[in-house]
């Protein structure tokens, strides 16, 4: 038995599996990573606890396996940025993580660059990405010059885990995770003279782009027992992507977490952005550089958590289900779920939480229901969107696939691909993440022979449109109104 490593390294932890070539998980361990918050809207890791508790968690899973991988692949938290010394390796303070909002005055100064940001980078002009931290790390004069002089080294947190793994002997990234920098040229697919001159940054800092399944050097032989060759890595998103089989233009995946992100991969032609969706970098069959649009979809999941926490309407989230089972519709109630603004495709910061439908006749099991709806019908918002700036139409070949929390309601499922009018898959395996990072690696070293070889390894529930098509394409129609109402309320300003 062949097997691979693949590293997760998430926000709030580092999940690390040993994926055996016939898709089973024989290895899996974690370890938590702490979060440090030093004023309102900072957001840290300590770039040690990244590196130690991501090996501590890998030899669990190697030691439970009682295999040692033929190679590693590794999925990272893309926008987190660390700074180091090439010489000693020691971090120069901690990492910033993708949720820091520090940099919020520096982008809005960017404004005027935006239009020219976008064009480059395919993102938005927004403290979430790496650029302006960066620059942010380097507002001392004596680390700008020392970053000039190549004694510094800089990169996402699949960077900083190559370099710490390899023990310095590589500096590399991949396409993925680079084109979420904000200074990486998606069109030219090489970092940006350009944009690192705008944001100060020198090149002499940034890692080599090298193919999603490829070489990024070998492990030192004292981090697992023996050198282990690096040949997997791209950021969550995308990992899950290819995790999910989503590789050829036209295929999709959302996940459904506290938010839901969504991505279609449009394959060798960039599809352009705007109105809340991202052009970004993902993977083709073979690893190699492929487009896709990325849709964030802000709150998902979390407006079940405050029906539960909020409202006390239910107990546990998993009672969703039957509670939606219970009642044969909303009547007419929708739940727009801005608690945080909304996100793709509307992008209306200043929107707020809207119900509206209620009668003396509304109970909180229409509530639920609605909050569940609302997961399908902002889904289809945004797919609905995509497809329309691609031109590429859904159909039984491209079922939209699915993971995360919220997939677990059968329900819900359903409701989905009632709404989509295409089929709904859902993986056996859900953690499609590290799956993905094992499967670019698996391929680069011929684990699986095609990217067919390592799909034919899993397993999907397939959610098929059924009889409650028709209620939920009218249903339809009302969300619409909720989600103008919605907006008419947070942009009349008078």
């Amino acid at each position: 038995m062949s097997s691979i490593l693949a590293i997760d390294q998430g926000t709030t932890g580092s999940t690390c599996l040993v994926v055996a070539n016939d898709g089973r998980i024989v290895g899996r361990g974690y370890r938590e990573i702490p979060q440090h918050y030093p004023r309102p809207g900072w957001v840290e890791h300590d770039p040690r606890d990244l590196v130690d508790r991501t090996i501590d968690a890998a030899r669990d899973a190697i030691r439970q396996a009682g295999v040692t991988p033929v190679a590693i692949g590794i999925t990272n938290q893309r926008e987190t940025v660390v700074l180091w010394d090439r010489k000693t390796g020691e971090p120069i303070g901690r990492a910033i993580v993708w949720q820091d909002r520090r940099t919020a005055d520096r982008c809005a100064e960017l404004a005027p660059n935006g239009d020219r940001i976008a064009r480059l980078t395919g993102l938005v002009t927004d403290p979430y990405f790496s650029g302006t931290k960066l620059e942010w790390m380097l507002r001392d004069d004596s680390v700008r010059r020392r970053a000039a002089r190549g004694e510094l080294a800089a990169g996402t947190v699949d960077s900083w885990l190559i370099w710490s793994l390899t023990r310095g002997a590589v500096h590399a990234t991949d396409p993925t995770n680079a084109s979420r920098t904000m200074l990486y040229d998606i069109n030219a697919r090489a970092w940006s003279d350009e944009l690192c001159d705008l944001l100060h940054v020198p090149r002499e800092l940034l890692p080599v782009v090298r193919p999603s399944s490829g070489d990024f050097g070998f492990s030192d032989p004292a981090v697992f027992g023996q050198a282990i060759p690096i040949t997997g890595v791209a950021g969550d998103q995308q990992a899950a992507l290819f995790g999910q089989g989503c590789h050829a233009p036209g295929t999709s995946k959302n996940t459904y977490g506290t938010g839901a992100f969504l991505l279609l991969n449009t394959g060798a032609e960039r599809a352009e952005g705007g109105g809340g969706l991202l052009t970004t970098i993902a993977c083709d069959a073979r690893g190699q550089p492929a487009y896709a649009l990325e849709a964030a979809i802000f709150i998902a999941g979390a407006a079940v958590q405050w029906l539960r926490d909020g409202l006390g309407l239910l107990t546990t989230a998993a009672e969703s289900e039957a509670i939606a089972r219970g009642i044969p519709s909303t009547d007419g109630v929708y739940f727009v779920p801005a608690l945080v603004g909304m996100g793709a495709p509307h992008w209306e910061p200043r929107a707020r939480g809207t119900i509206v439908g209620l009668t003396r006749g509304t109970t909180g099991a229409h509530l639920v229901r609605a909050a569940l709806e609302a997961m399908a019908y902002s889904t289809a918002d945004v797919l609905e969107v995509m497809r329309a700036r691609t031109g590429l139409a859904a159909g039984d070949d491209a079922p939209l696939r699915v993971d995360g929390g919220a997939t677990e309601n059968d329900w819900l499922m359903q409701f989905q691909a009632d709404v989509l009018g295409i089929p709904v898959e859902r993986p056996a395996q859900i953690e499609t993440t590290a799956l993905g990072a094992a499967g670019l690696a698996g391929l680069a070293v011929g684990v699986w022979r095609d990217v067919d070889a390592f799909q034919a390894t899993r397993e999907f529930t397939r959610f098929e449109p059924g009889p409650g098509r028709d209620a939920a394409h009218a249903g339809a129609a009302g969300w619409g109104r909720a989600i103008r109402a919605t907006l008419s309320w947070a942009r009349d300003r008078s």
